[in-house]
């Protein structure tokens, strides 16, 4: 069982490292815009002093394309040392550049998963993590409990060493439901864990 914190915020990272047994920090572009006009790596490298050097760090790509992905993971691979997974959209192109990174020692997580189907992929292709969009699912009518469910399934018998790292969470009820449904580790933003502590008055 993992926790992760998803955010790029110094503050929010200072507090929560303390409290947490914080096993990584996550980030997506959206995550790094709402930080405002920062250098990119050298927020990172803030972070990895906080949190010390065990904890992973999830960086996403920013490109779409097969040969742009494999560009920002060297980039990411440039300029950040240590427990670095680059993140991955599982696409067509993504699980093409994945297989490739894989080959090249990368730590990937295979990332906007929303079905079955591409998390199996995910699994097939090498991924370390694959992150599955548990709220987001819920609004598309994607039944999330039954996706990381299956997912967790096949990780078993196949015996993969994949990892499910769910993400995209609004409320506790729903990171319950995904280490119930089988996840390995999960990644909320600061809000979900304050509600955690938060006690009726």
């Amino acid at each position: 069982m993992e926790f992760m914190l998803d955010t790029l915020n110094v503050e929010e990272i200072k507090k929560w490292s303390q409290v947490l047994p914080l096993a990584g920090v996550t980030s997506n572009p959206t995550i790094a815009k709402k930080e405002g006009e920062i250098d990119f790596f050298k927020r990172i490298q803030e972070v990895r002093e906080i949190i010390g050097e065990a904890p992973s760090i999830h960086i996403q790509v920013v490109a779409k394309d097969y040969q742009g992905i494999l560009k920002d993971a060297a980039e990411i691979r440039k300029h950040c040392s240590g427990n670095v997974f680059v993140k991955v959209p599982v696409t067509p192109e993504g699980l093409a550049a994945i297989k490739v990174l894989k080959a090249e020692g990368y730590k990937i997580t295979a990332t906007a998963i929303y079905t079955i189907f591409q998390g199996l992929l995910a699994i097939q292709a090498g991924a370390d993590y694959l992150a599955p969009y548990y709220n987001r699912m819920e609004n598309l009518n994607i039944d999330s409990d039954v996706v990381i469910g299956q997912l967790a399934d096949a990780i078993a018998k196949e015996g993969s060493s994949s990892k499910i790292l769910a993400a995209s969470f609004k409320n506790v009820g729903q990171v319950n439901k995904a280490f119930a449904d089988g996840a390995h580790a999960i990644t909320a933003g600061a809000d979900v864990f304050e509600a955690a502590f938060a006690m009726p008055s």
